[in-house]
């Protein structure tokens, strides 16, 4: 009878540890189940943040890859290039072009009376048809006393117009062009006198208060030569840099300062490196405001730590039987690192600096500290000429009313993403094909 308690005693206490064990499984096995929803939700959230973000951008800047043109048939009237018979270029260069391009308009349409009428007859056209009139009697004098069929760029209200009505939009609803400005390009339209095109003036022009004229090709030419001075600075003193305190220094409190330096150098905000840059290159070292010469140097200083830390990294990753195959074999510290190390470390370093120039590419607020917000039309020949950047121009046109603006913010934030895209898509191929697994 004792045996008998004792045993159901052990079988009751053995089902109830069961149950107890079952009952804690199912719990975590719900907890588990509740992480893994929170974590895909969480991925989920923040991967429709990232395509809201691109289709926002994408659907706002795709219409200023293309823009629109208007033909109209000009007469070069001698009388007005050249009253006094002198085809000598200063004459042919300070002719009264825009009277040439009033006219050609006032004879495509006859019935337009009055100075306000006239007014908004002549805003049909870029006012960048007088250059192109000027540039072509120029190139060709011979033109003088023709008339020809001239494709003049419109003007941005027209080009915005005339894109939502090719999308079937209510175009007429807009309220910013005058209802006679309507009936014409309604005329136009009917003539096949309107048409899009490939926009090539965004891509070769500089900055313009007028939109349909404005590129960003002054921009994209500065950020290029600020790249290059960032790039030749930064890595070759972050490669230096790392390999002295990974190889060669001493451990003491200074080498250790130095490395708490360096690590929250990496965490300072840009703004700070564009006072050290108006503070230190500008105002101390006379250097010319607005150059990308400082802008580079301003980017260099705040890539560095970046760039040492991810060297160091890829140092540190090169197995130490690599260093002391090279000194058993009779070579010293430093070709031991130079033909050894160096070489298996590069791939991390080139992939740790492409990042950093990558993030340097994106950066504002330094650049409008040491000047870079000025108006450029003409893009820059050398790193000592006045320039704009790619993400400042961004920020320029983002602050300009006109609606045709907006669209080009939108497209030059897509050919920045571009290039961030493609810098860290090389960065990621580099680390794919050259990286060693240890």
């Amino acid at each position: 009878m004792v045996d008998d308690r004792s045993q159901n005693s052990v079988m009751r206490s053995s089902a109830e540890t069961r149950k107890r064990v079952e009952a804690s499984l199912r719990g975590r096995y719900r907890r588990e189940s509740w992480f893994k929803t929170f974590g895909l939700m969480a991925v989920l959230v923040s991967v429709s943040f990232v395509v809201f973000f691109f289709v926002s951008i994408v659907s706002q800047g795709y219409t200023a890859f293309t823009q629109t043109y208007i033909q109209v048939d000009v007469y070069f009237d001698p009388d007005v290039i050249t009253p006094d018979g002198s085809r000598a270029p200063e004459v042919l260069s300070k002719a009264n072009y825009l009277r040439l391009v009033k006219d050609s308009l006032a004879a495509m349409f006859p019935e337009v009376s009055g100075r306000k009428n006239k007014r908004l007859l002549n805003r049909l056209v870029s006012t960048g048809a007088t250059f192109e009139l000027r540039d072509r009697v120029m190139a060709e004098p011979d033109v003088i006393g023709s008339k020809a069929s001239w494709w003049f760029l419109a003007d941005d209200e027209i080009d915005t117009w005339f894109k939502q009505y090719e999308r079937g939009e209510d175009a007429e609803s807009s309220g910013r062009l005058a209802d006679a400005q309507l009936d014409w390009l309604q005329q136009l339209v009917s003539q096949g006198r309107l048409e899009q095109r490939f926009n090539t003036v965004f891509f070769t022009s500089g900055d313009s208060r007028d939109a349909e004229m404005a590129g960003i090709w002054a921009a994209a030419k500065g950020s290029f030569f600020m790249l290059l001075v960032c790039m030749s600075i930064a890595f070759p003193l972050g490669v230096a840099a790392s390999i002295y305190l990974e190889e060669f220094a001493p451990r003491n409190r200074w080498v250790d300062l130095i490395e708490v330096n360096i690590n929250n150098l990496a965490a300072v905000p840009s703004i700070v490196f564009g006072l050290l840059g108006l503070a230190v290159f500008i105002n101390f070292l006379s250097l010319p405001r607005s150059a990308p010469l400082v802008g580079g140097l301003v980017l260099a200083l705040m890539t560095l730590p970046t760039i040492i830390i991810a060297s160091r990294g890829a140092i540190t990753a090169v197995p130490p039987s690599i260093r002391e195959a090279a000194l058993g074999l009779g070579a010293s510290p430093v070709q031991a690192v130079v033909h050894h190390v160096l070489p298996l470390a590069m791939p991390g370093m080139l992939t740790g600096a492409i990042l950093g120039i990558a993030r340097a590419l994106g950066e504002t607020a330094p650049l409008l500290m040491i000047g870079m917000v000025a108006f450029i039309v003409e893009a820059p020949q050398t790193p000592l000429d006045p320039s704009s950047a790619l993400p400042v121009q961004i920020y320029l046109w983002a602050d300009s009313p006109e609606r045709a603006f907006a669209e080009r913010t939108a497209a030059a934030i897509m050919v920045l993403l571009a290039f961030l895209l493609v810098m860290n898509a090389s960065a990621v191929w580099l680390r794919s094909k050259y990286e060693r697994r240890w």
